[in-house]
């Protein structure tokens, strides 16, 4: 009797292995690989007057883009309109009731605008009772009510002034950290555990352990970027708009480069795509399924005209809208 319950449990504990194993093998199989960028096409979707940044969208899949003093809305077939004019737009992001949060380097202040694009009373414009320098890219902390952005006004590699801030859910400005050189885009990762910035003078991301919703530990570098091959006609190489797939991969709009790197969570350079713009601005994935990459830029110098680009990458982007 002993024997035959000894080799029951032993069948049986081999079968939930097997099963375990099973299962194991199916989560592994859900990974998408990333396509090799020999595999991908940049598709130019439209362009507009000036060298344009902080592409978002909708709930209903509509598009947004910022250049020169205006945003303009656009459809995925190509249909574009200005929705609004604020000054100098840039980093936009759509909170839960519909209204937009846009930074302005020309208003000094991160904007609140109603579905329609009029304004409403800032959301952000001084922080410890000293007016902000140039906000420029923002993300949500949909968990806790808030947002980060960075304010990279006046600064650069030899005068790093830049700083990170944290608006909370009474509205309070925080500062964060500073002495950054040029801070530019960031995101939260999904679990909300570390917030990754752009530092565009130093070429690299920096990664902070979010302790609290408005406190950061220190911060550490996750990546140094690629450098610019002059020869292949590359004029920079700053990194600017950044965002997340949903296997955690961050895709960096690095601009001057005419790419987007995307970079593991380890910190690994994996895929540069070509970003269709020379000044590659900014990053987002849209699309029915959000398996598609856009990216904003200039076509050439800033002066010059700006284009919106598209990949069809096959991997889901990270869900932002709240």
């Amino acid at each position: 009797m002993g024997t035959r319950v000894m080799n029951l449990c032993h069948r049986a504990s081999v079968r939930f292995v097997g099963l375990v194993m099973m299962g194991i093998a199916a989560t592994v199989a859900v990974a998408v690989e990333l396509p090799a960028p020999e595999a991908t096409k940049t598709v130019k979707l439209l362009e507009v007057p000036r060298y344009c940044e902080g592409v978002v969208f909708d709930r209903q899949g509509n598009g947004y883009i910022s250049w020169g003093e205006a945003i303009t809305k656009f459809t995925l077939d190509g249909k574009q309109e200005i929705w609004t004019k604020t000054g100098a737009p840039n980093g936009h992001k759509i909170l839960a009731d519909g209204t937009h949060l846009v930074c302005d380097a020309s208003q000094h202040a991160v904007l609140h605008l109603t579905v329609e694009g009029k304004r409403l009373p800032d959301a952000s414009k001084e922080c410890d009772g000293q007016p902000l320098r140039g906000p420029n890219d923002l993300t949500l902390d949909v968990a806790n009510g808030g947002f980060y952005f960075t304010d990279p006004g006046g600064s650069s590699d030899k005068n790093p002034i830049g700083t990170l801030h944290y608006v909370d859910r009474q509205g309070r400005t925080l500062l964060l950290d500073q002495g950054l050189a040029f801070p530019n885009g960031l995101v939260l990762r999904e679990d909300g555990k570390t917030l990754l910035v752009a530092e565009s003078k130093k070429n690299r991301i920096l990664a902070y352990a979010v302790q609290a919703p408005g406190k950061l530990g220190e911060r550490e570098v996750f990546c140094q970027l690629p450098t610019a091959d002059r020869a292949a006609g590359q004029i920079d190489n700053q990194p600017d708009g950044i965002c997340l797939d949903e296997e955690g991969n961050l895709y960096v709009a690095h601009y001057g480069m005419q790419q987007v790197q995307v970079v593991d969570p380890k910190g690994k350079v994996i895929r540069r795509y070509n970003g269709g713009n020379v000044t590659t601005s900014n990053v987002a994935f849209g699309g029915e399924k959000r398996e598609q990459l856009f990216i904003t830029g200039g076509l050439g110098p800033e002066d010059g005209p700006g284009g919106l680009f598209r990949i069809d990458l096959g991997v889901k982007g990270l869900k932002v809208l709240p």
